[in-house]
């Protein structure tokens, strides 16, 4: 069965464009969200668990039904699992057709690129800050405040919480200046 799914965006907020373009590839049945956030998903959930063997969902484009590559690839791998199918008609996607390499496999790599892109530019740009002399991570606490932080503990005459009060220094950040 050929299953239309579609959500609300900038672009379409009512869904109409969706829809003529739904109907127009045949679909047996419409789903539409009441919503374009990326939470609550019910209606695409709803498809997902009651998919069978040589459904097809079909969407005008993938952003209506993925909001991240990672998010596809899940979605992908749930339609695949139960031998089913998605078609997205802006970007030509059947995943019926098995001609080529497989698009959950183009997807998948996809999204390995996209994680190395982000992990290399991110060392990257932490390296360029080191040579620059910025410190990454979180700022220390200044010392004098380390200090009576101690001395009120050692007195044993404040609670932690007194302590964290006056001073500002948690119980694990004065803990941890006690073990050096």
């Amino acid at each position: 069965m050929l299953i239309g799914y579609m959500r609300p965006n900038q672009e379409d907020p009512t869904c109409e464009e969706q829809l003529v373009q739904l109907k127009q590839l045949n679909c047996k049945k419409i789903i539409s969200e009441d919503h374009s956030s990326a939470k609550n998903r019910t209606q695409l959930e709803t498809i997902l668990t009651n998919l069978k063997q040589d459904d097809k969902i079909v969407i005008s484009k993938l952003f209506a039904i993925a909001d991240s590559t990672r998010h596809l690839v899940e979605i992908l791998e749930v339609i695949d699992s139960k031998g089913a199918y998605l078609q997205s008609y802006k970007e030509k996607i059947d995943t019926s057709l098995k001609a080529g390499y497989a698009f959950i496999d183009i997807v998948k790599h996809l999204l390995t690129f996209q994680s190395d892109l982000i992990s290399e530019n991110t060392k990257k740009g932490l390296y360029e800050a080191k040579q620059k002399g910025v410190t990454s991570g979180r700022p220390k606490k200044p010392d004098e405040n380390v200090k009576r932080a101690i001395v009120m503990y050692q007195s044993k005459k404040y609670t932690l919480e007194e302590i964290k009060q006056e001073t500002g220094i948690s119980k694990s950040t004065l803990y941890r200046y006690l073990e050096n």
